[in-house]
Formats: structure tokens, C-alpha cells, sequence
């Protein structure tokens, strides 16, 4: 009786994996999430600076690439395969839940390198804090930055609510007038070019999101078949302020990653001072055999005005995720404001291990830059959070 009160899971065919490409991906291609399993199709790309800290440390480099072969999936490499996707109970195309204070997205600068191929450019430092008080948490080694593409895109909705990941990734300062009022875009993410799984697909709304057709466009003899419109180029230029992307900072410790987008966010005058936004994203994923579980957060903000702030924490944004080899990764997004121009965070995640190991993550150090700001008006979006977690 209870098995038959349960609908079945139903699979149903989306389309056929292709061959991952070396080279950038178009817009319009259709891709599933390599890490969260999402459907999803490109709009644009960006091109980011990559700081890996496990690059600059011999001993770390062995125990990730081992983990990293045992955890990544394999995507497939011909167009013979059929893709297969559980649709789940019911039509999920609704508006996506209750916005979190998080996603930070991935992005790229607007001069984008004149090759295709992922991550052989060499294009910055990363330098430790300054101030005597950070650089003790702070490695004293300078690293190396390499590039990386990564891609503006749209999330299927039907999915959202089986993402480990907050699908209202992309987050902006309201007007002036509401000075501490934060607004999100629903159904954006940013994507690394390892992280696209490509497919291809007949259906010519393969993909559930508002603005799918005020973006693109079928068109049957493209390939992919599915073209940039003008509102699309147009709506890129307009909102680059709020898209456009900083660096990226990884690092792995006892075989779990994290990596760190911040972005600019802008800055807000009050009568006592300028108040400046930054949001920043963060993936953690577990690469071993066994599973572990984020218990605590703890971070260092250093203000380029002379001020060191501490904030502790139970989990982040009100959950304690656990990271098995089913379910590897989850990511979330905040935010942080400074009274200057510029400063830096760092600090570590209390994790604990299925064999009660408890052990402190380091969580990459990484800038906080601000940039000339955009007076231009900012999208409509929903209601944000601003907590720091």
C-alpha cells in the first residue's frame, strides 16, 4: 500500500551528451552541472584569474590529484549517448524559494584572451594582507594567478530545488535611497568550463527560466541551435557592474576544497561615511572516500582603515552540510561590508570527519578591491539577506 501511494521516478530522455570541448563553449549550448547535476545553458563567457594554492605547495599536490581522479565523474566523450533525466513529481517551474544572503557568481573581464584553451595563461599575484595582524593567517608566499573561462548562465527552474547549491547566485546594492537593501537575480549561476557538461537536444524549449526566450532564440541550422538576441547583448552591457567578476582563490586541506569568488558590489554613501559591498561565493568539496560535515565558521576581516573583525559561527547560512562521495560539494554565497576601499578575509571551517576526526579547513585569503562605481540603475530583482557567514 505505501509503495503504491508513492509515484514512481520517471526518467525522461533531454537529449544526447556531446564531446567536452577544449575550447570555448557558444551561447546557447545546453549543459548538465559536472558537480550539481543541474541543466543549464550558456550565455556568455568570462575569463577569471585563478589563484590555487595547492600549486604552491608539493605536499598538497599529491593527495588532490589522487582524491580529484577518484571523485570526478567522467563525462561522456560520444554523441551516441542518450541523456537521461529524473524529472521528479510534478512540474518544478515555479519561481525559485525564499532568497539566502548568498551566490556569489563567477565571471570574466571584457578583454578576454585571445586563446582558447583553459588555464595556461599566467596573469597575476596574489599577495598576502599587509598588516601585521592578517599576515600571520596568511601564507607569506606570493601566488601565481592563471586564467580560466568561465560562463554567465541560466538554470533550468524544474531543477532548483534539488541544487546543493543557492540558485539566486547573483546579488546587487538597491538605490541609494534604501542604503542597506540587497536584491538578487533568480536563477543565475556562474560556471567553470570543467564544470560543463555539454548536450545537445530537439526540443526547442528545452530549458524552463523567464528570461530563456527573451535571451535566445531557435534557430535550426546553428550550431548550437540556439542564437543570442540583442535584449541579450543588451542586457549583458547594462548589468556588467554588478556580473562582472574578481579573482578566484582554492585551496585544499585534509582532502576538502575550497574555492572563493568575491565581487565588487559597490559602495553607499551615509552621512557619517562611505559604506562599501562586496559578496563573495564559496564551494566547498569533499575529494576523499570519507564523509565529513561543516560544524562551525570562522572568520578574520581586516579593513584597509586598521580594523580586524572576528565573527564565529554555527554552519553557514543556516544549514551544517554534510559532504559525502554521493554528494560531494555545496555552495553558498554572503556578503560583507567595509567602511574603506579595500581590505582582505580569511579563516577556516570546523569540519568533522564520519570517524569523528574534527579538523579546521582553511578558506583561501583573498582581497577585497573596490572599483570605480556605476551610478546607472540596478535590475529588479528579489530581497536579499546580508549576514556574513
Amino acid at each position: 500500500m505505501k509503495k503504491q501511494a508513492v509515484s514512481p521516478t520517471k526518467l525522461a530522455e533531454v537529449g544526447r551528451l556531446l564531446e567536452a570541448k577544449e575550447g570555448k563553449y557558444d551561447t546557447g549550448q545546453l549543459f548538465l552541472h559536472r558537480i550539481f547535476g543541474y541543466r543549464g545553458v550558456i550565455l556568455f563567457p568570462w575569463t577569471a584569474r585563478v589563484y590555487d594554492r595547492d600549486l604552491h605547495n608539493p605536499r598538497k599536490q599529491t593527495t588532490t590529484t589522487t582524491a580529484t581522479a577518484t571523485a570526478t565523474p567522467t563525462a561522456c566523450t560520444t554523441e551516441a549517448s542518450p541523456l537521461r533525466f529524473n524529472g521528479g513529481s510534478g512540474d518544478n517551474s515555479g519561481t525559485v524559494g525564499a532568497t539566502q544572503s548568498d551566490d556569489a557568481p563567477t565571471a570574466w573581464n571584457t578583454a578576454t584572451t585571445a586563446t582558447d584553451t583553459q588555464s595556461t595563461q599566467s596573469v597575476g599575484t596574489a599577495k598576502p594582507a599587509t598588516n601585521a595582524n592578517a599576515s600571520s593567517s596568511v601564507d607569506a608566499k606570493e601566488v601565481k594567478g592563471k586564467t580560466q573561462t568561465f560562463y554567465q548562465v541560466l538554470i533550468d527552474t524544474r531543477d532548483c530545488p534539488y541544487i546543493r547549491a543557492q540558485t539566486e547566485a547573483v546579488t546587487f546594492l538597491g538605490n541609494q535611497d534604501s542604503n542597506r537593501s540587497l536584491y538578487a537575480i533568480p536563477g543565475l549561476d556562474y560556471v567553470a568550463h570543467d564544470d560543463i557538461m555539454p548536450y545537445s537536444s530537439t526540443d526547442k524549449h528545452p530549458l524552463q527560466h523567464e528570461l530563456f526566450d527573451k535571451f535566445l532564440t531557435y534557430a535550426p541550422d546553428a550550431e548550437p541551435p540556439f542564437v543570442g538576441q540583442d535584449t541579450l547583448k543588451a542586457w549583458q552591457e547594462k548589468n556588467h557592474p554588478w556580473l562582472d567578476m574578481s579573482d578566484v582563490h582554492k585551496e585544499t586541506t585534509e582532502n576538502v576544497r575550497i574555492t572563493v569568488i568575491p565581487f565588487y558590489m559597490g559602495c553607499r554613501e551615509t552621512p557619517a561615511s562611505s559604506v562599501y559591498w562586496w559578496r563573495y561565493c564559496i564551494r566547498l568539496e569533499n575529494l576523499g572516500e570519507l564523509s565529513v560535515q561543516l560544524r562551525e565558521r570562522h572568520w578574520r576581516i581586516f579593513s584597509l582603515s586598521g580594523t580586524l573583525e572576528t565573527v564565529r559561527g554555527r554552519g553557514v547560512v543556516g544549514q551544517e552540510p554534510i559532504l559525502s562521495p554521493r554528494l560531494p560539494a555545496f555552495q553558498y554565497s554572503s556578503h560583507v561590508s567595509l567602511q574603506a576601499p579595500s581590505g582582505h578575509m580569511w579563516g577556516t571551517f570546523r569540519l568533522e570527519r564520519e570517524d569523528g576526526y574534527a579538523f579546521d579547513c582553511k578558506i583561501p585569503p583573498f582581497s577585497l578591491e573596490s572599483k570605480p562605481d556605476d551610478v546607472s540603475t540596478p535590475p529588479v530583482g528579489a530581497p536579499a539577506n546580508d549576514d556574513v557567514d
